[in-house]
């Protein structure tokens, strides 16, 4: 590269600057911008026979900074990351931007510690993640995600509705009930809503398992004929 003192440029009228466009153009050069960046031939000049031209590894100050924390600085602070996912999250739950939450969600769960402070926000994450499931009408992802929440807070009143929500959609009125319900009258016994479904989902299951009991009857039947025929050529066969 040819370099071009700073002083042999400087010029006060156009003709002066014009004369060094056409030198740097029939000199086979185009102009480039340096706005106060030093040139590669500077830094050569500059980095010989310091370093054999190879570049020193300079840690960042965040990574130092990171090195000088403890673990429970350095768990504090993904456990604030984690929170920070999981308000994202709320954020787009808000909007409806349902699919967007469950990533945000899942990012909080991945990136908090395994450690009991993080207890609460990993089961709040697991049911804003049923809630994500149950208004994109997945309800098995729904329960799924509610059971994960229950794990790790048994008395999570919010999951068991949401939960026995979907297994009423599914159809799961004995789940429903005796799972869900059932378990939030025990730790709410003045829960009208809980008692309220109890009440209407108890005459559903009773259907549902008379419904059940005709169709296994039915099946039996088709298996095995009235005058037990199969019975008596199998005896004959013997």
């Amino acid at each position: 590269m040819v370099v071009i003192e700073a002083a042999s440029i400087v010029s006060e009228d156009e003709e002066a600057t014009t004369t060094i466009q056409n030198d740097v153009k029939s000199n086979g050069l185009t102009e480039e911008t340096n706005e106060g960046f030093e040139t590669a031939s500077e830094g050569e000049e500059e980095g010989e026979g310091e370093n054999n031209g190879e570049e020193e590894s300079v840690p960042s100050k965040e990574d130092s900074c990171a090195d000088s924390l403890t673990d429970e600085q350095l768990k504090q602070r993904t456990l604030t990351r984690a929170n920070d996912a999981k308000v994202e999250g709320n954020k787009l739950f808000g909007a409806g931007q349902y699919e967007d939450a469950l990533s945000q969600y899942e990012l909080a769960l991945q990136v908090a510690p395994d450690m009991p402070s993080s207890i609460e926000l990993r089961s709040i994450c697991h049911a804003n993640r049923a809630a994500c499931y149950s208004k994109l009408g997945r309800y098995e992802e729904t329960i799924k995600e509610c059971t994960k929440a229950l794990e790790l807070n048994p008395s999570y009143m919010k999951a068991l509705i949401r939960r026995g929500e979907a297994h009423e959609k599914l159809e799961h009125f004995e789940e429903a009930v005796a799972a869900d319900m059932k378990k939030i009258m025990e730790l709410d016994p003045s829960n009208d809503q809980a008692r309220r479904a109890v009440r209407r989902l108890e005459p559903l299951a009773a259907e549902k398992r008379e419904k059940m009991k005709e169709e296994m009857i039915g099946k039996l039947k088709s298996c095995y004929p009235p005058d037990f025929s199969c019975f008596t050529s199998k005896i004959l066969y013997y």
